[in-house]
């Protein structure tokens, strides 16, 4: 399907951070956007408001009359997130409309442009939303497809003037091999989504395929220690090709200087805490240089990035008390995670309130989550958010808990939540995970305020 014959464009799903990214890019070209998602969220409200219809009932009645019929100039966008008995992507499919997934579509987009593709099992929201900074911030400009709502635009879609496009480029169901990048990075490669996996290998030889979709005069960067050939290797505190150097904590910024065999830019500041942020800040950086941005202005747009929501959020940063929110989902997010708040908050007792994503996630990593959670100082477990799981046999948040050799623990639901931190008054706080998790932001966040 060509970009320039569509003139109506339906999301199935259309909630997701990635779906909702390009509904506002379709409606900023000025084409008809709606779609349907399950769930009423801060996200659909704001597509609403932006003059997007958004419906939730799963029925082909709902649907306006332009999506009834097929139509050539119409594109349908779903996600494989969607139950496959969803009754409006059945009418969909039953009527021989064009469906895409929600990859096929970035595939779609980004051909024909300058493509810088970022992908890993965690850390790729961040790194290329760190990129699409430094590239907008020094007048480089570009468009952007991001897994998370960028603090400094607040929004997950930016719209550039020149071809140059960033996406975040998803292992998922094998989404990223859609995408034939100018510039990739591979993050990471750790052990997930085994439920469509089925193994390690079969993960990291999906990895292995991104890499080989690179352009002929492509350029890879892989972390340090990645199993990826001819690449660009980065990383802190090593021999890697651009390195981070003489990292420690200055006011609650982590400042560091960056080499390459070419540059060396010193004292670089960053406002998000963590090695891991550090390192993803490194190979942005290194990109930048690539594409010969001048080093004060990358210096300077790093410096005023002000993250991702969700991802190391303050929410409350009183003497008194602090509140951080991260979406870390993996035993290896969670431990960088803590890894950063143990390193900006040493002496203070840690609580931690933690959803667990997927019953298939929990079951393969229940002895990695068990040890990261045993190093919090307090354990408020939630109960395992389903998503698109069914639940599985002895798997659920006791399971997990009973793992757990942290003393002051506990299974509970979110009400008990909001009124132990009430009465307790814990002096740091961190809510983790992907689920609806983010539901007890804003009752917490008043709750730490008006006590």
């Amino acid at each position: 399907m060509e970009l320039g014959k569509i003139n109506r464009v339906y999301f199935v799903g259309i909630g997701g951070i990635g779906m909702s990214a390009l509904a506002r890019y379709f409606a900023k070209r000025g084409l008809a956007v709606c779609g349907y998602d399950k769930t009423r969220t801060r996200l659909t409200e704001t597509l609403e408001q932006e003059g997007i219809l958004v419906s939730y009932l799963d029925e082909a009645s709902a649907l306006p009359c332009a999506f009834l019929g097929n139509h050539d100039d119409t594109l349908i966008v779903y996600t494989p997130a969607i139950p496959k008995d969803s009754k409006i992507l059945n009418h969909f499919k039953n009527k021989g409309f064009s469906l895409k997934k929600r990859s096929e579509v970035l595939g779609i987009i980004s051909k024909g442009m300058f493509c810088i593709a970022v992908a890993g099992t965690h850390g790729k929201t961040t790194t290329s939303s760190i990129v699409a900074h430094i590239l907008k911030d020094t007048g480089y400009d570009c468009t952007a497809f991001l897994g998370g709502i960028t603090s400094n635009y607040n929004t997950n879609v930016l719209f550039g003037a020149n071809d140059v496009v960033v996406v975040e480029a998803d292992e998922y169901d094998r989404s990223f091999l859609t995408l034939h990048p100018d510039v990739a990075v591979i993050t990471s490669m750790d052990a997930d989504h085994l439920d469509i996996y089925g193994d390690k290998s079969q993960l990291e030889e999906s990895f292995h395929l991104f890499a080989n979709q690179l352009k002929p005069a492509g350029h890879i960067y892989a972390h340090e220690g990645l199993p990826i050939a001819n690449a660009t290797t980065y990383a802190a505190n090593s021999t890697a090709d651009a390195r981070a150097e003489n990292i420690r904590v200055e006011g609650a910024k982590f400042v560091f200087d960056y080499h390459d065999a070419n540059h060396t830019i010193r004292d670089l500041k960053l406002m998000l805490p963590g090695k891991h942020n550090v390192e993803n800040a490194t190979v942005a950086i290194a990109i930048a240089l690539q594409l010969s941005i001048d080093t004060e202005k990358i210096k300077q747009a790093v410096e005023n990035f002000k993250g991702v929501k969700r991802r190391f959020e303050y929410i409350v940063n009183k003497d008194t008390q602090i509140y951080i929110d991260d979406y870390a989902h993996h035993p290896e997010e969670l431990k960088a995670c803590f890894d950063a708040v143990r390193q900006l908050y040493p002496e203070k007792k840690l609580t931690v309130i933690f959803q667990p994503h997927l019953f298939s996630r929990t079951k393969d990593f229940a002895d990695e989550f068990a040890s990261v959670l045993s190093t919090a100082d307090e354990l408020l477990l939630l109960d395992i958010y389903p998503a698109r799981e069914l639940p599985i046999d002895g798997i659920d948040a006791q399971f997990l808990l009973d793992k757990i050799t942290l003393t002051d623990k506990r299974v509970c639901g979110k009400e008990f939540v909001i009124q132990h931190v009430k009465k307790t008054t814990p002096e740091l706080i961190l809510t983790v995970g992907a689920g609806d998790i983010d539901t007890l932001i804003e009752p917490l966040k008043n709750t730490i305020n008006n006590a």
